[in-house]
């Protein structure tokens, strides 16, 4: 368990683009959705496999599918969506759920408005998705209600994280292992990541 950094140039180059504010809500979307396809090509590398017979137009064949292990992704409301559809790209039979949490304004806690899992989600690998670790207290809540489902094994997957979010995240749940793209310096006075990309959330969805 603990931080995985994906330092793969393609991750790190999307990254670049996604933190100009010049690059707008279009090109934003589909750089979230290309990196977070990327990082679940990382995030997913233990999936257990089993070697079956196949025929190729050639001949017969022992080859390797995935076996044992069923997934589900979870995204945190709102940015969460925004990984989705990369994400989905490379495992388009998992399940998915949904965790609505928004940070209230003055304390900074999280609020939860919303939670939709599969009904088997206990019987699942889950991989929380949000594009931002910025205090860690989303994150907490959300792998907290997905234990309390019966979760097992959860990954946490996120594109940009501050020091003070992740060692939140893993002080309060060692246990899960947490796919992060950069780790940046530092969260401003209102808590925002440091140097950033700003609001993720108005960034894919154009509403600011």
């Amino acid at each position: 368990m603990g931080v995985h950094y994906i330092e793969h140039p393609l991750v790190q180059h999307k990254i670049t683009l996604m933190r100009d504010k010049t690059t707008g809500s279009k090109e934003f979307r589909e750089l979230i959705a290309e990196t977070a396809m990327l990082m679940c090509y990382e995030a997913t590398r233990d999936l257990p496999t089993k070697e079956i017979d196949i025929t190729t137009p050639i001949a017969m064949a022992k080859s390797k599918i995935i076996s044992g292990r069923k997934l589900a992704f979870v995204p945190i409301l709102r940015a969460g969506l925004g990984m989705m559809d990369g994400v989905m790209s490379m495992v388009p039979a998992a399940k998915v759920g949904h965790i609505g949490v928004f940070r209230d304004p003055g304390t900074h806690t999280p609020v939860e408005y919303y939670v939709k899992l599969p009904e088997d989600i206990a019987e699942r690998d889950a991989i929380l998705l949000d594009p931002m670790l910025a205090t860690g207290q989303s994150a907490i809540h959300a792998v907290d209600l997905l234990k309390q489902a019966g979760v097992v094994r959860i990954k946490f997957m996120c594109i940009i994280a501050s020091p003070e979010g992740l060692e939140a995240l893993t002080a309060a749940h060692p246990d899960i292992d947490i796919y992060c793209g950069v780790q940046d310096a530092c969260l401003n006075a209102d808590k925002y990541i440091v140097p950033g990309l700003g609001d993720a959330g108005d960034r894919i969805f154009g509403t600011k």
